[in-house]
Order: structure tokens, then C-alpha cells, then sequence
């Protein structure tokens, strides 16, 4: 592309070129008047000079169509009446040049002293052989040169490549090992690349152990939840079947106790069927548009009785009508949780505070209570599974350790966020902000 453009470029050139020699050599013609018979033989010699420099041949048209002069000395009295012609004698010249033929063709009109009249034409062609059979030793030293670097680039790509895959291959090496249990940090720094990758693998592999850990502890702690309310189970019925004629009041008071273990086993096992269900990653949310003030009001509702034991006061707080896209199942079982848990971890007579408020993309849900409050060190556990602040008051109250894991999940399905304020002895308050509108 380069080359061709290289060519048309000398081409254009030596047009330009011949054109400033045919415009000069014309206004010799008409000073010299060689077209009206005048020759002191100064314009044949200047004729042929300039055709042999431009390997070309030079006509001289009178205005009566008649070849006066041709350099090759064929055409000489013949006619010439080409359309060409007939434009340079109304003043119009011509320069073009045919890629078939390889030549340059132009007609330059001769005008009389006084540039008023077109007193003859000079039909002029030029070969470009030599421009072309230029341009085509620059292909072949071209091509020469191609494949130079051709063979120096292979050269090259291929020591380049055994530098690049070396290092590659120690970190093949060591992901070979880690597909065989040796899950140990890699270190092959000899290059940018593979002391990204390595930093990206040994991110993965923290991830990894973590994962692995937290999923050993997660069944730890459910084999031990899960094993509690049996043992307690076994050992009533062990104690009933242990005592001779025990009176009736005391099978009643034993059998309601492992009534209330199998209770608890049986809200273990539900709360861990939820969060297996939240945490597929293909969970999808059923969606719809539900007002979150009728959600809370409902809510409440169904927790009163349950403040109203320990006389805690249960307050509603709604600023404005709050219109949200929601999965309705799943935000009132968050809910419940959060609102649950303040009743259940609270002091008696204490209260309850849930308001409801709202800005142009995000609904604020917020749940204050007056209990116990929960110790700063701590607070960032309490969404862990099974994590409980006092385990013996959990117990009592019939707590699972999972409220606030579900919780936080279906938040985080929501898109959206969660927030503890809390100090020891004073209450604490959980924050809620969810997306008016759900974007999948």
C-alpha cells in the first residue's frame, strides 16, 4: 500500500514536471512563430531534447488540424481532429494517465504573443517505464526484506516464548500439585505476568482455606445444635423409664420438656433448610410491589403478644407511605427476626421502637430496643451462624444462633444493606436499607 501510494505520487510528480516544460516550450512556439513556417531550428533541436528526456513524442498541431512537427517523424502532415484537440483549441488543456498503457498524455494549447488565441496544440506523451520498473525493485527489495524479518521475528517469538513459558510452567507445576490436596501459597515471581497470576492463585487459595474452614465450623456447629435437644431428649426419657410408679405430675412435667426439645430441634432444622435455600446462587427472589408500612404493621401485629408477657411496649413509627419492590415471604421473615430478638433480648417493661421511612431510591427500616445491648468486640459476629452474645439466655429464650444469618441474607438478596448501633446496657438499633426498586 505504502509502495503504491509511492508510485502514484511519482507519477504525479513527473506530470507536474512535464507540464512546466510543454508550458515553457509553448511560449517559445509563439515567440519563435514556428507554426506560422518561422524555424531558425533552435525549437526542433529543444523538441527532440525534451522527448528523448521523457521517452516520449511531441506533436504539433496547427489550427488548421494538421500535424506540423512529430518527433517520431510519422504523422507529419496527417491530420489529427481527436475530441483532445478540439477542447485545447477552446483553451482547455489535458493531463491523464493511463495504468494500462503506462503513459502520460497531455495537450497544451500554443496561444499567439497577445494570449488572446489559440494558434496551435502540442500533444505530448511520456512513458512511465522507468518509474514503474522503480517502484518494482522497491517490491522486491521489499519482499526481500519481509521476509528478513520474518525469519528474525520467529527467531525472536521463539526464544521469547521459551523465556515466557518457563516461569509458566513452574506455576503449572504448582496448580498440579494444589489439584492433589498441597494447597501451598506459589511464588513465581520472574515476570509481571506470573506474579500476577501467582497473586491471584494465592488469593483464591486464602478464599479457599477460608471457605473450608468456615464450612468444617459450620458443621460443627450444627452437629453440636442438632445434638443438644436429642441428649436431652434421651436423658428425660431415660430418667422416666429409670423411676417405678412416679407420680402422673411428673410424667406430665417431663414429657412437656421433651415436647419443648423437640420444638427446638424441629426450629434448628427449619431455620437451617432456610438458609440452605438462601444460599443457592440461583435463588431468585419472588418478586412484586407490596407497601412495606401494611408488611410492618403485620408484623408487629403477630409479635405483640409475645411483648405484651413482659409488658414491653411496641411502637410503630411510619413518616410517609413506602411502596417497595420485594420479595413479601422472605423481608417479613427478616423482619421478624429483627423484631423478635428485640422482645425476646430485652428487660422486662422495656420497649420497642420500629419506624419506617423513605428518600427517592431506598427504604429505611429501623428496629430500637431497650434491652441488653451487645459488647463492641462482638458486634461484628452476631450475622455469623450459630453465633450467640449470651448462650445461656439464647437457650432460654428458644434462639437458634440463625435469626440474624437469615437475616442478613435475604437483605443482601434485596440488594441491599444492614447496620448495628449498639452499647452494652443501654440497647441496641439494626438499620435496614433496601432499594425501592429490585433490579435482578
Amino acid at each position: 500500500m505504502l509502495l503504491r501510494g509511492n508510485l502514484n505520487d511519482q507519477i504525479e510528480a513527473k506530470i507536474r514536471e512535464l507540464q512546466y516544460q510543454c508550458n515553457t516550450l509553448s511560449r517559445q512556439l509563439s515567440k519563435s512563430g514556428y507554426l506560422d513556417g518561422r524555424d531558425d531550428g533552435t525549437i526542433n533541436s529543444t523538441l527532440s531534447v525534451l522527448s528523448d528526456v521523457y521517452d516520449g513524442r511531441i506533436l504539433l498541431v496547427s489550427k488548421t488540424f494538421k500535424i506540423e512537427k512529430d518527433t517520431y517523424s510519422i504523422d507529419e502532415g496527417k491530420l489529427n481532429i481527436s475530441e483532445s484537440v478540439l477542447k485545447c483549441f477552446q483553451g482547455e488543456s489535458l493531463a491523464e494517465y493511463s495504468e494500462k498503457s503506462r503513459r502520460i498524455q497531455m495537450t497544451i494549447p500554443v496561444y499567439n504573443l497577445a494570449l488572446t488565441d489559440v494558434i496551435g496544440v502540442m500533444v505530448v506523451t511520456s512513458s512511465s517505464s522507468s518509474i514503474i520498473d522503480m517502484v518494482d525493485g522497491y517490491y522486491s527489495r521489499a519482499g526481500v526484506i519481509d521476509i528478513v524479518i520474518l525469519i528474525i521475528s520467529v527467531f525472536v517469538a521463539f526464544f521469547l516464548s521459551l523465556a515466557l513459558v518457563r516461569p509458566l510452567k513452574r506455576v503449572s507445576d504448582a496448580l498440579k500439585k494444589a489439584a492433589f490436596g498441597d494447597l501451598e501459597p506459589v511464588d513465581v515471581g520472574d515476570c509481571v505476568e506470573t506474579q500476577r497470576i501467582c497473586d491471584a492463585y494465592n488469593k483464591m487459595l486464602t478464599k479457599l482455606k477460608t471457605l473450608d474452614e468456615s464450612r468444617q465450623e459450620f458443621v460443627s456447629n450444627v452437629s453440636h445444635e442438632l445434638k443438644t435437644p436429642i441428649t436431652s431428649i434421651r436423658v428425660l426419657a431415660d430418667s422416666l423409664m429409670s423411676m417405678e410408679d412416679a407420680p402422673i405430675e411428673l410424667y406430665r412435667e417431663f414429657l412437656s420438656d421433651i415436647s419443648d426439645e423437640i420444638d427446638r430441634e424441629s426450629t434448628i432444622i427449619d431455620d437451617l433448610l432456610s438458609l440452605v435455600k438462601l444460599d443457592k446462587s440461583n435463588m431468585e427472589l419472588k418478586v412484586t410491589q407490596v407497601s412495606i408500612n401494611e408488611l410492618l404493621e403485620l408484623v408487629l401485629k403477630r409479635l405483640r403478644p409475645l411483648a405484651k408477657r413482659r409488658n414491653i411496649e411496641l411502637v410503630f413509627e411510619s413518616f410517609r407511605p413506602v411502596i417497595g419492590e420485594i420479595d413479601e415471604v422472605k423481608l417479613t421473615l427478616a423482619v421478624t427476626n429483627l423484631v423478635e430478638n428485640a422482645i425476646k433480648y430485652n428487660v422486662d417493661e422495656g420497649w420497642v421502637r420500629v419506624s419506617l421511612n423513605a428518600d427517592h431510591n431506598f427504604f429505611y427500616i429501623k428496629v430500637q430496643d431497650s434491652g441488653l445491648g451487645i459488647p463492641e468486640n462482638v458486634q461484628d459476629k452476631v450475622f455469623e451462624r450459630f453465633y450467640r452474645v449470651d448462650k445461656a439466655r439464647s437457650r432460654e429464650t428458644g434462639g437458634t444462633g440463625l435469626g440474624l444469618a437469615i437475616t442478613h441474607s435475604v437483605i443482601q438478596l434485596h440488594h441491599g444493606a444492614i447496620k448495628l448501633y449498639s452499647k452494652e446496657g443501654e440497647g441496641s438499633t439494626f438499620t435496614v436499607r433496601i432499594p425501592l426498586i429490585y433490579i435482578a
